[in-house]
């Protein structure tokens, strides 16, 4: 028969069986003890649970074996809620709930007209400050000097006489003497003042004169239609009555244009189908605007080239015409000059100025430019009134014209 084997620790403490070996089972140390009971309880990862009889057989064996072991802690289950926490939340829930918090927006903080102009001016006055820093930077004032300046304010449309100016100021002035950039800006801003003072002159509406009928001129692309449009919301906000004749007739999105600057202004628009006759128009919309009682009439034109002597007669016609139904108008003839076109826009003012009979100059497109010292060379070539200036699309972007301001910001000292 053979010899019942002696079971091993782990078939004494669970009563598991284990398979018969031919050496006597050895003897196991504490240490051993615990690192199978420690594999264990890893291996599977759920509480030691144990019927009665074999729990008291492992006590024995671990007091056998010198290990401790700990008291069984009683793990009571989680409590609910108590009342009070109940009550509590019953009160919350009675509570009108709380309102959402929303962000206000910010209104963006509404620019002044010099900060706009600053702005506008901001791509000509960079350059130009950036070109004299990089000369004049605390050495003397010498002749070399004084001709790259000259080139500098050249190759910024300042023309050849204002340059001319401002070199001369500092000549005199400072010759031979330390100076820095930020002492001929101061300069050039001086000189440039006294250039525009005289020709920044306001657009006065004669009340007298009702309706008092503008002409707005210019080439193709200068602004004209948007300046009208932004002339219209000027009047208005004055008080007054406007109208506006689309007298471009050649462009049909001229004339879709004028309408909308019309239902924004609140200004009624005389209109006639795209190809029709601009003098005729001309003609009826003086009539409609006497009848009616306007304060402000102001007419469109087609867009044409200076050099273009066909065109040009056709503008000729047009003022003709409205003197048939007014004698005294046109009351004021606006020349719109876009800034980019540079050195163009002195041949504009010159021919214009003879053919059409220009009495202002509105200038646009100044913050699309590097080129702003153009008017500054217009100024100083033919001293005729500029009236407003223009750095923007939109409606307040139009502003009456001051000397100051722009010699300022051109200078980049704003």
């Amino acid at each position: 028969m053979a010899e019942q084997k002696k079971p091993g620790l782990f078939g004494r403490l669970f009563g598991r069986p284990t398979p018969a070996t031919p050496a006597p089972e050895p003897e196991i140390t504490p240490l051993e003890v615990e690192e199978l009971l420690v594999e264990e309880t890893i291996r599977d990862a759920m509480p030691l649970i144990l019927p009665p009889d074999q729990e008291l057989a492992l006590e024995e064996a671990l007091h056998e074996a010198g290990a401790t072991i700990a008291e069984p802690v009683e793990i009571e289950p989680p409590p609910g809620p108590p009342e009070a926490t109940i009550a509590y939340v019953e009160k919350v829930e009675a509570q009108p709930p709380a309102p959402t918090l929303v962000t206000p927006l910010v209104e963006p903080k509404k620019l002044n007209w010099l900060q706009r102009l600053a702005g506008g001016l901001k791509r000509s006055s960079e350059q130009l400050t950036g070109n004299i820093a990089a000369v004049f930077t605390k050495k003397k004032l010498d002749a070399a000097m004084l001709e790259e300046l000259e080139d500098i304010l050249i190759q910024s449309d300042f023309g050849v006489e204002m340059a001319t100016q401002v070199t001369d100021a500092l000549r005199r002035d400072r010759f031979d003497r330390d100076i820095s950039g930020e002492e001929v800006r101061e300069v050039l801003a001086a000189e440039v003042a006294k250039v525009l003072g005289p020709v920044a002159q306001p657009l006065v509406i004669d009340a007298g004169q009702k309706p008092y009928i503008i002409l707005m001129v210019g080439v193709n692309g200068s602004g004209k239609t948007t300046t009208i449009g932004k002339l219209a919301g000027l009047y208005r906000d004055q008080g007054k009555r406007v109208m506006l004749a689309a007298g471009d007739t050649f462009r049909a999105a001229a004339i879709e244009q004028l309408q909308v600057w019309g239902q924004r202004t609140g200004a009624p628009v005389v209109t006639k189908p795209a190809g029709s006759d601009a003098s005729g128009l001309a003609y009826e919309a003086v009539e409609r605007a006497k009848a009616e009682g306007v304060d402000v009439l102001i007419i469109d034109t087609a867009g044409r080239l200076q050099n273009r002597d066909e065109l040009m007669s056709e503008l000729e016609k047009i003022i003709r015409v409205i003197k048939k139904v007014e004698p005294s108008a046109p009351h004021a003839t606006l020349l719109t000059l876009d800034a980019t076109t540079g050195q163009n826009a002195l041949n504009q003012v010159e021919i214009f100025g003879k053919r059409a009979g220009v009495t202002g100059l509105v200038m646009t497109k100044l913050d699309g430019t590097a080129r702003g010292g153009i008017l500054v060379a217009i100024a100083k070539k033919f001293a005729m009134p500029v009236h407003f200036i223009g750095v923007g699309e939109g409606v307040d972007n139009l502003e009456a014209f001051a000397a100051q301001d722009f010699a300022t910001a051109i200078a980049g000292n704003a």
